[in-house]
């Protein structure tokens, strides 16, 4: 046998990936499962959407190679609705580029500017595939602890001067997955300052932006004065208009920084299928009306889940914006500990906090992209006691 690359060796199970595993062995003796794990919204694409995809499928225009970099019409979209959204300005050509999700921007970043002892930082409890790309790139990983205290922001000033000296890459998630805490106007100023002062790239994942509550509006990383010349912003369709199988998201910002990444992707990928870029555009183009009739549905979960949440004692902080949750597993339980015990007693699938990272430890998150939420708290309250 051929021995497996050493990048591989070191890699943890694939969070998800281990859940499914467990999930699979207590289907098998017949438990009714509610599956409040994976942020994968059961809701389906807007219709408007399908019809517009289908049209486009039947375009023979659209079954040859796409662009590496994306369709203008989409890449025109995401900045108008850029403009729209946030009031960035944006040129399509070199400000923007398509992504078959924002997962595979994110992981491919990296490769473009991370070289054997670089330093990335990374938020901890975070999206699993920050440090695992990091590592594929060979880079040093030093992970930015977010604390309840300090909202579940990254303590900018807590992190070592040399480290920031051998940084090429910091990566931001807010709204957070998996605190859903959410950042505002000075946090970023005083990330751009860092990133200038110490030259390193600003990597936001925006991915959540759309999925928010009582009227709250996040604010994008790139409407902070200096955020473009330090760095990009990810954001994916998957989340806004339920498109998670779609696979199609984007990465905007730094002109050079874009280029770089495309450069990456010219090399690995060949694009997205064109028919899936035009239905795209569309819902674009047509968020504010689209993404509207989501957040209903998801505002009437979230308050449903606080509501029993409370009624059971569970500690956290219901969320302005994400469809997550995360809780304070009960004394006496690591999260490992209280999530296998959901799962195997109660047949209710919740994500462990120390997947996320060490600092996640002590915690669950619970995703409302589920409707049966207030019998799936009973079981978690019954387990618990």
């Amino acid at each position: 046998m051929v021995k497996l690359a050493d990048r591989i060796k070191q890699l943890p199970p694939y969070l998800f990936a281990e859940i499914d595993r467990l999930k699979e062995e207590v289907a098998k003796r017949g438990v009714d499962i509610i599956d409040l794990g994976v942020g994968d919204p059961d809701i389906p694409t807007p219709k408007e959407i399908v019809e517009v995809a289908k049209k486009a499928i039947e375009d023979p225009a659209n079954h040859q190679y796409p662009s590496y970099v994306g369709m203008l019409k989409f890449r025109e979209a995401v900045a108008n609705w850029y403009k729209r959204r946030f009031g960035v300005e944006l040129d399509p050509e070199s400000e923007v580029v398509s992504l078959i999700g924002s997962k595979e921007g994110i992981a491919h970043l990296p490769l473009a500017y991370i070289n054997p002892s670089d330093y990335a930082l990374v938020p901890d409890p975070g999206y699993p595939v920050y440090p695992v790309a990091v590592m594929f790139a060979g880079g040093e990983v030093y992970k930015m602890p977010l604390k309840e205290e300090n909202g579940f922001l990254i303590d900018l000033d807590s992190i070592d001067e040399d480290v920031l000296k051998k940084t090429k890459l910091m990566f931001l998630g807010y709204p957070n997955n998996p605190t859903s805490a959410v950042a505002d106007e000075g946090f970023y100023k005083r990330v751009v300052e860092l990133a200038k002062e110490y030259d390193f790239i600003v990597a936001s994942d925006n991915a959540y932006s759309e999925i928010c509550y009582d009227g709250y509006k996040p604010i994008s990383f790139l409407e902070v004065e200096g955020a473009k010349d330090v760095g990009i912003e990810f954001h994916s369709l998957s989340k806004t208009f339920n498109m998670t199988g779609w696979r199609i998201g984007f990465a905007v910002g730094n002109r050079d920084v874009i280029a770089a990444l495309g450069k990456v992707k010219t090399n690995i990928d060949s694009g997205i299928f064109q028919a899936i870029q035009v239905a795209g555009a569309y819902a674009l183009d047509n968020a504010e009306r689209l993404n509207s009739e989501i957040i209903k549905i998801f505002q009437k979960r979230r308050d449903q889940m606080a509501e029993a949440l409370n009624k059971a004692g569970f500690e956290f902080n219901t969320p302005k914006a994400t469809f997550y949750f995360w809780v304070k597993v009960p004394e006496g339980f690591s999260s490992a500990e209280f999530t296998k015990k959901l799962l195997q007693e109660k047949g209710i699938v919740v994500t462990p906090g120390n997947g996320f990272g060490d600092a996640g430890e002590g915690y669950f998150r619970i995703s409302i992209t589920n409707p049966r939420i207030e019998e799936a708290v009973e079981r978690i309250r019954s387990a618990a006691v």
